[in-house]
């Protein structure tokens, strides 16, 4: 799972100057039908690829959930999945390794092919086989073979229970390709896209990527525009203002700072000029790590010294201007099971007494020198300045000299792997809004951490149990036992949850069901006009 590019690229929160931006409205709809006008979006992000079996960033999942359809989806406002492609799925009666579904008639693909389960079997398969370091096959490890007793069934046989299958599927990772149209064994390169979803990719370059409305959609949405235009800016965050200022584009997503973000929602200029922010809930999280064989950080009694001096509420009202909420667990607030260990172990304001106690039950005296390690190109523009107030919120305690460094991507994870640093601090944008996403990938075998931490109870009881249970309901008393031993151990540190935002010009409504927990970004749900 080393390979898992779902690290968040930059706070969610996309915006413009303080200075540009006015209403965003509500609409709802069903159906496989086009209205409105055509819109013109920019993003500060790069869409990495056009093949599902690569593209693993938010970019490309962005363009997957679009132009491709799954099995299942994500309802707004829903972190529960539904039959899309499919007509229906279930797991055979008393089990999770066993999966059947039972696609809609008359599935097509956009260039007129007939869409089967040859088709499903056959993307899920390549996922597999190709197996590309930036795509989305890690995900799929559960699944064993792939029977197909008819053109319109599909059944999935798993190697393990895997309860979250349902959500696997629902995700980017799900995308059905047409077998006529994508080599088995190698990538699509040519930057074209045929699936069978609400739109149809009509153009991708380096500027910009033009999607129509895909009039051979059948499924469970209607469209309320006639087309999207994507801007696309590389994360240059002035040109993108400066776009929406001129009227260049109707809206963005995916851009700016906190502190620009928070400008706007505050700012009655921005009323004036017809510009608005529109806020939306997420489960993105953001946590800083321990390497638990660092000679420092490895030391329990340090852990729990710092999760008593971080102060969360001044982090999200200082550095990022109440753009994110404080964190209190490993699974965010919205998600199946969250509760508040961090909170009733640690308390919510700083402790100097406690985690003075702490550091003397590990022997520890003097001063503990620590250095915290960012990475602002890859977490955002705000992120040293976290570390900086972090390391402050420790130092005035008396107990610790912190520093901050900070570093390249590229170097960052090299040094991480090579168990250089610490402490250094990791974003999450979960592939599906599940508890298990938020605990699988940072405490399984090979997780994206490498903080060399392992607690068998959590590895070999916990998650196998919850993985086995198809009622995600009835998981809530295993992870809150997951989430206290975390709390207890301190591998890592919940700091924030993020929300999501997006900034748009008066006439563009829908917003809002776009920015959900299921991180998909509906272009169906957006109203020009």
């Amino acid at each position: 799972m080393k390979n898992r590019n779902r690290w968040l690229t930059m706070p969610l929160a996309a915006g413009v100057a303080a200075g540009l931006l006015s209403g965003c409205g509500s609409q709802q709809g069903s159906g496989a039908a086009s209205g409105g006008g055509s819109v013109v979006m920019g993003m500060s992000d790069d869409i990495l690829a056009t093949d599902p079996a690569s593209g693993y960033d938010p970019g490309s999942w962005l363009l997957f959930n679009n132009v491709f359809q799954s099995l299942l989806s994500f309802p707004k406002g829903s972190s529960t999945p539904e039959p899309e492609a499919a007509q229906a799925c279930s797991f055979d009666r008393g089990g999770s390794t066993v999966y059947r579904c039972t696609l809609r008639p008359d599935l097509t693909f956009s260039n007129g092919d007939a869409l089967t389960s040859e088709d499903v079997k056959y993307s899920f398969e390549r996922v597999l086989k190709i197996n590309d370091p930036s795509g989305p096959a890690s995900m799929l490890t559960s699944l064993g073979k792939i029977d197909t007793p008819d053109a319109k069934s599909v059944v999935f046989h798993l190697k393990v229970p895997d309860a979250t299958f349902p959500s696997k599927i629902a995700s980017g990772a799900g995308s059905i390709v047409d077998h006529k149209e994508y080599p088995a064994d190698k990538l699509r390169t040519d930057g074209e896209a045929i699936g069978s979803g609400v739109y149809k990719l009509d153009s991708f370059s380096d500027k910009q990527a033009v999607f129509s409305v895909n009039s051979a959609y059948k499924g469970t949405v209607k469209a309320k525009n006639s087309g999207l235009t994507m801007k696309l800016f590389h994360g240059d965050r002035k040109a993108l203002a400066q776009a929406l200022e001129n009227g260049q584009i109707d809206l963005a997503y995916r851009g700016l700072s906190a502190k620009d973000t928070a400008a706007l929602q505050n700012s009655t200029n921005a009323d004036k000029q017809g510009i608005n922010v529109v806020e939306g809930t997420s489960a993105e999280v953001q946590d800083l790590v321990f390497n638990m064989k660092d000679p420092v950080a490895g030391k329990l009694g340090v852990r729990q010294a710092i999760a008593y001096l971080v102060d969360r509420e001044a982090l999200v009202r200082n550095v990022y201007s109440s753009t994110a909420s404080p964190l209190y667990s490993i699974i965010p607030s919205g998600i199946t099971a969250h509760s508040t260990p961090f909170f009733d172990q640690y308390g919510s304001s700083p402790q100097p007494a406690k985690a003075k106690a702490a550091l003397h039950s590990a022997g520890i005296t003097g001063k503990v020198k620590l250095t915290l390690w960012s990475t602002p190109s890859r977490y955002g523009p705000s992120t040293d300045e976290e570390l900086k107030a972090i390391a402050g919120q420790l130092n005035a305690s008396g107990l610790f000299d912190a520093d901050v460094k900070s570093v390249e991507f590229k170097q960052y994870e090299k040094d991480i792997e090579a168990g250089k640093y610490g402490v250094y601090v990791k974003g999450w944008v979960p592939d599906y809004p599940d508890p298990d996403n938020f605990t699988l990938p940072f405490f399984g075998k090979g997780n994206v951490l490498s903080n060399n931490y392992t607690n068998k109870q959590i590895t070999d009881e916990i998650l196998p149990a919850t993985a086995a249970t198809a009622d995600r309901s009835m998981t809530e008393g295993q992870f809150a036992q997951l989430q206290d031993v975390v709390a207890n151990e301190v591998p890592v540190l919940p700091l924030w949850q993020g929300k999501q935002y997006a900034v748009a010009r008066t006439g563009i409504t829908g917003l809002e069901w776009t920015l959900d927990a299921s991180t998909v970004f509906r272009f169906w749900e957006i109203k020009k006009g």
